[in-house]
C-alpha cells in the first residue's frame, strides 16, 4: 500500500487531516520502541506508549485511537484483561496481540475475548505494519458502513474471481455490510469476520490457485509476492478461478471457498486450538478463521472450505 493510501485509510473520519493514533501497550521499553519505530515512519502515525493495560485504558480515553497494540504479559492489567475491558468500553476499536514464546494460552484467550488479530514479536519487523493496516482497513470499513436495512430476509449469490488480491477488499466489505442489514452479527462481529474472510479468500488465491508456499514468507525477501505477480500471468495459475458461494439469513451466513489448485491433504491441517501454532505462519490464517468462525470444514481434496457464522 502506498504511504497516500495508507493514511488515508487510518485517518477514517474524512475530514481530519490529523495522523491517526496508535496506543502501544508493553512493559519492555526496547519492544515499545521497536514497535512505534516501524509505525511512524511506515505509516505516519502518532504513537501512544504505556507500559500495561491500566494505563492503556487511560491512553483510550484520553486519544481515541484507531487501534491498540497490546503485550500479552504485563502488570497491572495484562492483554487478556485489557482486550475484556477495552471491548466493554469500545466495542468498535480494533485491538491486536503482540505474542511472544509463554504468551499462547492467554492470546488465544483474548482472541476469542473480541481481538482482532495478532503478531508473533519474533515477526515484528516483518509482519507487523502488514497486519496494522489489514485490521484498520477492516475497521475503518465497518465504521463507514453502519446503515441498516431490515428488507432483505435471504441473500444468496456465487462470484468467481480472478486472482487479483486488490479485489478482496471489496468483497469482503460487501459481504460485511449484507450482514450488518441482516443484523447477523455485532460491530465486533463484523470486524472478526472480515478478518477470517480476507484470510480464507487470500489463501485460496495464494496457496491454493497459485500454488505459493508459506515458507516463500520466512527469509524476510518480496518472493512470496514477486512470484505470486509472475504466475497471475502464466499458465495454468492465471486460467484459475476462485468459486466463491453466500448465503446469508437472519440466522445465519454461509461462505463457501473453492480454488482450482490442485488441493493438499486436509488430514495434514495445523490444529487450530492448539496455541503452539499462534508461532506458526502457516497457521496463522486457519487459527483466525477457526476463533472468529462458528463452523469451518474442507472438503476432502483440500481445495474449498465451508464456513459458517450464526448470529450472535
Amino acid at each position: 500500500m502506498a504511504e497516500s493510501e495508507t493514511r488515508s485509510a487510518l485517518t477514517d473520519q474524512g475530514v481530519d487531516p490529523s495522523p491517526p493514533v496508535i496506543v502501544i501497550a508493553d512493559d519492555s521499553p526496547t519492544d515499545r520502541r521497536l514497535v512505534a519505530t516501524l509505525l511512524e515512519e511506515q505509516l505516519g502515525a502518532r504513537i501512544v506508549l504505556v507500559s500495561n493495560g491500566r494505563e492503556a485504558m487511560t491512553a483510550i480515553a484520553e486519544h481515541s485511537p484507531v487501534l491498540v497494540l497490546t503485550d500479552m504479559q504485563m502488570p497491572e492489567l495484562d492483554g487478556l484483561g485489557l482486550v475484556e475491558e477495552a471491548r466493554a468500553a469500545w466495542p468498535k476499536l480494533p485491538i491486536i496481540l503482540m505474542t511472544s514464546d509463554g504468551s499462547e494460552e492467554l492470546a488465544m484467550k483474548a482472541l476469542e475475548a473480541g481481538a482482532a488479530s495478532y503478531v508473533p514479536k519474533r515477526a515484528t519487523a516483518d509482519e507487523l505494519v502488514a497486519i496494522v493496516e489489514n485490521v484498520i482497513g477492516t475497521a475503518k470499513r465497518e465504521r463507514r458502513r453502519h446503515r441498516v436495512l431490515e428488507c432483505i430476509v435471504r441473500y444468496q449469490c456465487h462470484l468467481e474471481l480472478e486472482n487479483d488480491p486488490s479485489l478482496v477488499p471489496h468483497l469482503v466489505a460487501f459481504i460485511q455490510e449484507k450482514m450488518l442489514r441482516m443484523r447477523l452479527c455485532s460491530e465486533n462481529g463484523k470486524i472478526r469476520v472480515g478478518v477470517a474472510l480476507e484470510e480464507a479468500l487470500l489463501n485460496g488465491m495464494y496457496h491454493g490457485n497459485l500454488e505459493l508456499s508459506s515458507d516463500l514468507r520466512q527469509d524476510g525477501s518480496n518472493r512470496f509476492h514477486e512470484l505470486a505477480v509472475e504466475r497471475r500471468g502464466q499458465l495454468p495459475y492465471s486460467s484459475r478461478r476462485l468459486h466463491v458461494g453466500i448465503h446469508i439469513t437472519p440466522a445465519e451466513a454461509t461462505f463457501t471457498i473453492r480454488d482450482e489448485g490442485p488441493g493438499f491433504d486436509v488430514t495434514r491441517l495445523p490444529d487450530p486450538t492448539d496455541p503452539e501454532n499462534l508461532l506458526l505462519a502457516s497457521g496463522r490464517g486457519l487459527l483466525l478463521i477457526s476463533t472468529f468462525m462458528d463452523a469451518v470444514s474442507h472438503n476432502s481434496s483440500g481445495n474449498e472450505i465451508t464456513m459458517t457464522k450464526r448470529v450472535g
